[in-house]
């Protein structure tokens, strides 16, 4: 299991990956982390000269940014980062509550409860940590890795498959809200209830809280959501879980 979430992150091993790869992971991050917002147009020439390559790596990133919904290719018209709206927040977390319902019951009904169990109590274990030292960033990173965490405990390939694309574009809003700190205790204790359930294995109550868990969320950023594909400012507050 992933260990010091909260603390100073390691450093990671200098990889030979070809020069589309590193070009496709700086655009990616800049996009989930709200560097480059919806509606953002890229311009070949520019990125280009600014990353320090040729056009045709910037194409490949790009297009494989396509294919995961990240940016938006027109003909004749250029290339902009996919604007968010209303209805897709609605159901990117509809689609990500059905999800990890799913896991939740493959983990009570089939899988090692009580080792998944343990694993998710020690996240909480490091969420509350960071609650208590009020590190927001530690909080999401660690709600980020709980969840993840959920849904790869299931066991099911394909769903972590389709996870991977969700759980991106779930950074790119929390990314592009403006966000207070409210009250970072209870997202942690929000997160140990579920834990408390799924270790009684009640499988009704683990599927109703991950829903009003989730579905909470993304009913509150939605409201407060602008059309042009950024968020509202209009409401400060912070929601209790990513």
């Amino acid at each position: 299991m992933q260990k010091n979430l909260s603390g100073v992150p390691s450093l990671a091993q200098i990889q030979n990956k070809p020069l589309r790869d590193h070009v496709l992971d700086m655009l990616h991050t800049a996009i989930v982390n709200g560097e480059l917002k919806p509606g953002h147009t890229l311009v070949e020439a520019e990125l280009a000269a600014q990353l320090g390559v040729s056009r045709a790596p910037l194409r490949e990133a790009i297009n494989i940014l396509s294919t995961q919904g990240l940016v938006e290719v027109v003909p004749y018209h250029g290339t902009t980062v996919k604007t968010l709206s209303r209805k897709d927040i609605e159901e990117l977390y509809s689609v990500r509550s059905m999800m990890e319902e799913f896991a939740i019951k493959h983990i009570i009904l089939t899988a090692n409860t009580s080792a998944v169990v343990a694993d998710l109590r020690m996240i909480c274990a490091e969420m509350l940590e960071a609650a208590e030292a009020g590190d927001l960033r530690a909080v999401n990173q660690i709600d980020r890795y709980f969840h993840d965490t959920l849904v790869a405990s299931s066991g099911n390939d394909l769903l972590v498959m389709l996870w991977s694309t969700v759980s991106l574009r779930v950074r790119q809003v929390m990314s592009l809200r403006n966000r207070s700190k409210g009250d970072l205790h209870q997202i942690a204790r929000n997160h140990i209830g579920i834990v408390d359930v799924i270790e009684r294995r009640a499988v009704d109550e683990a599927v109703r809280l991950i829903h009003d868990h989730i579905g909470l969320t993304g009913d509150f950023i939605a409201e407060h959501w602008d059309d042009d594909g950024d968020a509202a400012s209009k409401n400060g507050a912070n929601t209790e879980s990513s």
